[in-house]
């Protein structure tokens, strides 16, 4: 362009406190998601550091990020694309505790962990093995936030969480994060397009715009 490149996310600086939530607004295209994924590094930064308890996880190879995984989950933006239709709620819930072999395989165990994280977050026990069809969009985003939640995560990424979301039932979602945050000490980064929400969730809000996040207050 007559301007020159522009870098998806370029020299943004943040720091988040243990139990806080950091907000980040700005019109769509600005990076959010981008610095949320990179952060994650479900895409890999091309400079700088992300420091998690003050060392750089950039510089971890595959063995010990598979271990930062437990510690650092997303929530994705919609809940009718991020799930499998072909899987119930239950197996939704018990493929994390699967993949990183919690609870040493034991199914049972596996089986009682999935209905205590149903509960937690809302979930009734008769959904257990319904399917993603079956539900509103509502329910499918409480099992976004039950798969986030079933590694026992300390930092989570609320990537545009409620935004396909009806008003009401955003509402619902945002007290869930509320209360899960409270309860287990859990630390967030939220994205959002939706001031009212940022406000009402967030400690600190940073803005970005054009791959840039101009103010933090």
């Amino acid at each position: 362009t007559p301007a020159g490149p522009l870098h998806a996310v370029d020299d943004v600086s943040i720091a988040i406190q243990h139990g806080q939530t950091l907000g980040v607004v700005g019109e769509s295209g600005c990076g959010k998601s981008t610095m949320g994924r990179t952060i994650l590094r479900l895409l890999e930064a091309t400079s700088g550091e992300v420091l998690y308890n003050g060392e750089n996880i950039l510089k971890y190879n595959r063995s010990q990020m598979e271990q930062m995984r437990k510690k650092m989950q997303i929530i994705f933006q919609d809940p009718y694309s991020s799930l499998n239709p072909r899987m119930t709620v239950a197996d939704s819930i018990l493929e994390p505790m699967e993949i990183h072999h919690m609870y040493d395989g034991d199914k049972d165990r596996q089986r009682e962990e999935v209905a205590r994280i149903m509960d937690t977050v809302g979930l009734a026990s008769r959904l257990y093995n319904a399917y993603p069809h079956e539900l509103d969009g509502g329910r499918r985003q409480r099992i976004g936030v039950a798969r986030a939640l079933a590694l026992d995560p300390k930092f989570v990424v609320c990537d545009e969480c409620v935004s396909a979301l009806d008003v009401s039932i955003q509402s619902q979602i945002i007290n869930l994060l509320q209360e899960l945050k409270e309860k287990d000490g859990l630390t967030y980064l939220f994205i959002s397009h939706n001031l009212s929400v940022v406000r009402y969730i967030s400690d600190r809000i940073g803005v970005m715009y054009l791959g840039n996040m101009v103010e933090i207050a």
